[in-house]
């Protein structure tokens, strides 16, 4: 929509200057989906009848398993996803975004409208795991748009999950104009 292709000209301009041209990412803020799926980092998945949880690089996002969505999710940076599996596919359908990511790492903004379709499923003998997903938002696309995001097995001898302190010597030293680390404006729960 021509508001997106905006938000980008703007964006762009800064990276031209020199200024702001970072994803949001590694400012500490959160990354939405899909752009979740950009980070290379190492993830960690951890499945119980009721749930998949998704640990990546100091995120976790939640998968609500066989429920249907909630009547008026409440507006997040990862939604509200919600999945069953039809065969050896993990499908996950996501609704109820707040309007404060990016669907991907050129920070292309989505209104709350957003709607995110995934398909997780091992391939290459289970040493591959395959995302495929769907993006739509007729307030941002004028149609849907597709990709793959493919992460191969690695073994953590450890078993355990690394951890990342995103705030440490994360200041705008050089001032570039980045943008400020995020901080609550109050208790969450």
């Amino acid at each position: 929509m021509p508001w997106v292709r905006e938000a980008l000209a703007k964006q762009n301009a800064l990276v031209l200057q020199g200024r702001n041209g970072e994803p949001r990412e590694p400012r500490c803020w959160e990354t939405g989906t899909p752009a979740f799926h950009l980070n290379p980092g190492v993830m960690n998945i951890i499945q119980t009848p009721k749930e998949v949880a998704l640990f990546l690089v100091g995120r976790v996002r939640h998968i609500w398993m066989n429920v249907p969505h909630s009547a008026n999710p409440k507006p997040s940076w990862y939604g509200e996803s919600v999945g069953h599996y039809e065969g050896d596919t993990l499908v996950v359908d996501t609704i109820g975004f707040n309007d404060k990511t990016h669907v991907d790492s050129y920070r292309t903004p989505h209104t709350d409208k957003l709607h995110v379709a995934e398909r997780f499923r091992l391939i290459d003998s289970g040493n591959t795991l395959e995302v495929a997903f769907t993006v739509e938002d007729p307030g941002a696309f004028y149609q849907p748009w597709s990709g793959t995001r493919n992460r191969h097995r690695v073994v953590n001898r450890n078993a355990t999950i690394p951890q990342f302190d995103c705030p440490e010597a994360n200041d705008d030293y050089y001032g570039l104009g980045l943008e400020p680390i995020p901080t609550a404006e109050g208790k969450d729960f």
